[in-house]
């Protein structure tokens, strides 16, 4: 049965950490299509969601089974982005296989229920946790309600 993995992590991500963030994640990834996973869901956001989407794409070039899926909040997610922000998501929401909308419109719950969606129906979750509150908090903290394994990244980075 093919498995389903979702993406949380911090729109920053220290300069110092970053390369080395990507090759963790880079294994992570590869681990998770040799046990099977298929299809890789990211929230489109900033930091660490724009770098586990470009690293499942790269890893599509070796492995053209796997599935790039994007649940985003709303279509006015990157209005306040700088333009090569909303340049590389574009690219990213074009290589896709999918994209998806929680909602048409913004609304204050809206990113939450973004989560919710990324988490739903997963086997399994990377994280990039480093801080108790927040976004990515509340997700791994509903993947673990919900049963989904995972790895957070930042214990390794």
């Amino acid at each position: 049965m093919p498995k389903t993995v979702c993406f949380t992590g911090h729109r920053t991500i220290p300069e110092d950490q970053y390369a080395r963030l990507q090759m963790l994640l880079d294994r992570a990834i590869e681990e998770q299509i040799a046990h099977g996973a298929v299809c890789f869901r990211a929230g489109g956001a900033r930091g660490f969601d724009t770098l586990a989407a470009l690293c499942v794409l790269s890893a599509r070039l070796r492995h053209p089974e796997i599935r790039l899926e994007l649940i985003l909040p709303c279509p006015s997610q990157s209005e306040n982005w700088t333009a090569s922000e909303i340049e590389v998501w574009e690219r990213i929401r074009a290589m896709a296989d999918d994209v998806r909308y929680v909602s048409q419109h913004f609304y204050s719950g809206v990113m939450h229920a973004r989560n919710r969606a990324l988490v739903d129906g997963a086997d399994f979750c990377i994280a990039y946790l480093t801080a108790s509150r927040g976004g990515t908090a509340y997700t791994l903290s509903y993947a673990m309600k919900n049963g989904v394994d995972f790895i957070n990244l930042a214990d390794e980075t």
